[in-house]
C-alpha cells in the first residue's frame, strides 16, 4: 500500500493532481463551441457515454444538486442540444436524451481535443510514450471513482 503521507508517494500524488490540473484547463480551452460551460459540456459527454437519464441521474453522476441541474438541462435545451421526452415509466419524471446537434458537436469537439493531446505526445520519446499509453487505463480508473 503506498504512503500518500510523506515521501516519494505523497510526491508522486501531488505531481500527478498538479499536471492533471494542468492538462485539463489546457484540455478546456480547446473547445468548439465557446458558449457552453465546462459543466454543460460534461453533461453532454455524460449522455454520450450513458445515453439518455432522468435529470436526478445526470445530478448524481455529474455530482452536483438536482436543482442546478435541472437548470443546467433548461439551458442545453434551449440551445438545442437535449431533449426532454416522458419516463416510460414514471410520468412523474422527464428523460433527458441528447439531439443529433449535440452529438456532432461532441465529436467535433472530441476531435480537437485529441488533435491538441497529439501534438503534444509528439514530444514524448518513445519511452515516454508506452508509459503515458500504460497510464491510460489507470488513470480513467481513477477519473470514475
Amino acid at each position: 500500500m503506498p504512503d500518500l503521507k510523506h515521501g516519494d508517494d505523497a510526491a508522486a500524488v501531488n505531481s500527478l493532481r498538479s499536471a492533471v490540473m494542468r492538462l485539463s484547463r489546457r484540455l478546456k480551452h480547446q473547445r468548439v463551441d465557446e458558449s457552453l460551460s465546462p459543466t454543460e459540456m460534461s453533461v453532454l459527454g455524460t449522455l454520450s457515454l450513458c445515453g439518455s437519464a432522468t435529470p436526478g441521474e445526470l445530478a448524481r453522476k455529474e455530482h452536483v444538486q438536482p436543482p442546478s441541474m435541472t437548470r443546467i438541462v433548461a439551458l442545453l435545451e434551449a440551445k438545442g442540444l437535449v431533449r426532454l421526452e416522458p419516463h416510460p415509466e414514471d410520468r412523474r419524471q422527464k428523460v433527458v436524451t441528447q439531439t443529433e446537434q449535440a452529438v456532432v458537436m461532441l465529436e467535433e469537439s472530441r476531435r480537437k481535443r485529441n488533435a491538441f493531446l497529439a501534438t503534444l505526445v509528439e514530444g514524448l520519446d518513445e519511452d515516454e510514450w508506452a508509459k503515458l499509453r500504460a497510464a491510460a487505463p489507470v488513470l480513467e480508473k481513477l477519473a470514475h471513482r
